[in-house]
């Protein structure tokens, strides 16, 4: 059965109604790396109680509607799904607990084209339990078997690709060896991530990081370098997924930063010189 435009494009999702606690915070912030120096008194406002401070990313993975795209009824073959772009604006600060309800509608369902693939985009508001609208995130999945259905929607407006030139700053970020067991804690519990035997059959040598891991470990070398640790700054992130991480790896982000309140970068991969994610850019309030 293939993809049908006017069941995915009208999917009914139920508001997600999502309690967290100060727990739940500190360990989001723990798997994208903050307190890997337990001395540094600017992470630890992030992964210890006393004052605790969030982390924006930390929006990813509240709310969420869960795996809903390998329902029979989509007609997507799931097995080929790729996580293509994320997207983030914030409009007020999340609490370091409290409770969240996400509401999720498809806002764009693209052909690409016979052997070219959809993408599905989702749009996620995430409000306070008072109503206040505290973030809106839009996920673009790139569903690689899909394409050729005939009908579909405008492609969102492309985000731009870094600078040719030098960047103005750059950022270095171990990943831990343990980094995606750590993270799959949040909400992603595939065993991709996990099991060595279901990643060697997916053909890889070792199990991958999340690419939302890497997302939130983009945020936080954003916030280390041009924020002074100030969280609460950054207002906007988006960017495009280009390869896998391997935990145990080193990523350095490159920043341009044309403004002062808005900069491109890229994330790559040390040792393998490898873009793992292109095309970001971010905001900042002042």
């Amino acid at each position: 059965m293939p993809l049908d435009y006017q069941t995915i494009k009208n999917w009914q999702f139920a508001d997600i109604h999502h309690r967290y606690e100060d727990k739940d915070t500190i360990l989001y912030a723990l798997g994208i790396g903050l307190g890997a120096d337990p001395m540094d008194a600017a992470q630890l406002r992030y992964v210890y109680e006393q004052d605790l401070q969030t982390i924006p990313t930390l929006a990813t993975v509240l709310g969420h509607p869960g795996f809903w795209m390998n329902d029979p009824r989509t007609g997507i073959d799931w097995v080929r799904l790729v996580h293509g772009e994320q997207r983030l604006q914030l409009h007020a600060p999340l609490p370091a607990s409290g409770t969240v309800i996400g509401k999720s509608r498809i806002t764009h369902v693209i052909d690409k084209g016979a052997d070219k693939g959809a993408l599905v985009v989702t749009e996620r508001t995430l409000h306070d339990d008072q109503g206040l609208h505290l973030a809106t995130l839009q996920q673009i999945t790139f569903c690689r078997g899909d394409g050729g259905f005939g009908q579909g929607d405008e492609a969102l407006p492309p985000l731009p690709a870094a600078p040719a030139r030098t960047p103005d700053r750059s950022c270095q970020l171990s990943v831990a060896p343990n980094a995606a067991l750590l993270y799959r804690l949040n909400a992603d519990r595939n065993p991709l991530h996990a099991d060595p035997a279901v990643a060697s059959k997916a053909g890889y040598p070792q199990p991958i990081l999340h690419g939302l891991c890497t997302y939130g470990m983009a945020a936080h070398a954003i916030i280390k370098t041009c924020c002074d640790y100030d969280a609460s700054r950054l207002t906007g992130l988006n960017a495009r997924f280009s390869s896998p991480v391997f935990p145990g790896e080193t990523l350095q982000c490159d920043i341009w930063q044309d403004t002062s309140n808005a900069l491109q970068f890229v994330v790559r991969a040390v040792d393998r010189d490898v873009v793992v994610m292109s095309h970001g850019t971010a905001t900042l309030s002042p």
